[in-house]
């Protein structure tokens, strides 16, 4: 089951279990939409992996299974991600 992170880990807008805006990598690293678009360019800042929509749990599940408690909020040095962008931007997270 997806951890539900409620937070984008760059910017810390809301992403709640609902939202349409929430993109996840393959270890769960949340970020905004926003973010991986016009930041992050698709390369996750933690592990290089790219990001994909994060799933919307049905309602009715949510309270068998609530959201995380785990708040992340570790905005990027851009220079220190500048790095990892220039090493992965340009290649598919299939070829990572």
């Amino acid at each position: 089951m997806v951890e539900i992170r409620t937070n984008c880990e760059n910017c810390n807008s809301a992403l709640p279990p609902n939202s349409e805006d929430a993109m996840i990598c393959g270890f769960e690293c949340t970020f905004c939409k926003s973010c991986v678009e016009t930041i992050l360019h698709n390369v996750c800042p933690n592990c290089g992996g790219g990001f994909e929509k994060r799933p919307i749990m049905p309602a009715r599940y949510l309270a068998k299974n609530p959201p995380s408690e785990k708040h992340i909020y570790k905005p990027i040095d851009p220079l220190q991600f500048q790095q990892l962008l220039d090493k992965y931007k340009n290649v598919p997270p299939s070829d990572r």
